[in-house]
């Protein structure tokens, strides 16, 4: 799906997969994919914005990163959850010794780079 998909949106989808799940339990264990691209970002030419994570039961030792613009770090910043704003996003630009950075830390590892 190219175009964009409003929040309001998502979140009424979440809320269905959830009502659907109470409503009707079932005895397995159920997985939501969800699939996210980055906008001027062709996934064949940068591999490394490319993968998949699958988080079908709890990690303790799972980190994540939030990528977005002003309103999206704001948000993760008031919940203490790591973020990178468009900024950090465009100094990566081909950089292997930040993008690797990226992958082994999780997130940027200091707070004045963001």
């Amino acid at each position: 799906m190219s175009s964009k998909v409003s929040r309001d949106t998502l979140y009424l989808a979440v809320r269905k997969v959830l009502h659907g799940n109470q409503r009707k339990p079932r005895k397995f264990l159920e997985m939501v994919e969800l699939q996210i691209s980055l906008n001027n970002c062709d996934p064949q030419k940068d591999k490394r914005f490319l993968g998949t994570a699958r988080l079908s039961t709890p990690c303790p030792k799972f980190s994540i990163c939030v990528l977005g613009d002003q309103q999206h770090c704001d948000e993760a910043k008031a919940v203490d959850i790591p973020h990178m704003g468009i900024k950090v996003l465009r100094k990566l630009n081909k950089n292997k010794k930040l993008v690797k950075k990226l992958a082994k830390n999780g997130c940027w590892p200091h707070a004045d780079d963001r």
